[in-house]
């Protein structure tokens, strides 16, 4: 069963809202609640994109990047910029 991409886009935008919340309200660097709104983006977007796909064969121009668990602590404080990142395609 699909779901509807209205709603995979709602809970997008939602997720990015809770992650704008999150980090207005970052107590400390590594704060649980940013980290955990920031998965969260991740995860609706990839429902968002495959419910995009099945209803209309369409995919978007970003793409989710996985951390790996060897880079330094030093690297994870920037793993916002680096989990999602807009590509713009030519």
């Amino acid at each position: 069963m699909s779901i509807d991409p209205r709603v995979a886009l709602q809970s997008l935008v939602t997720a990015l809202e809770e992650h704008l919340a999150a980090s207005a309200s970052r107590r400390r660097e590594d704060d649980p609640a940013v980290e955990a709104a920031y998965v969260g983006i991740a995860d609706a977007f990839e429902v968002y994109e495959e419910a995009l796909y099945d209803a209309f064969g369409e995919s978007l121009p970003l793409d989710i990047y996985e951390d790996d668990e060897d880079e330094d602590d030093d690297e994870d404080a920037e793993y916002a910029s680096r989990l999602v990142e807009a590509e713009v395609e030519n």
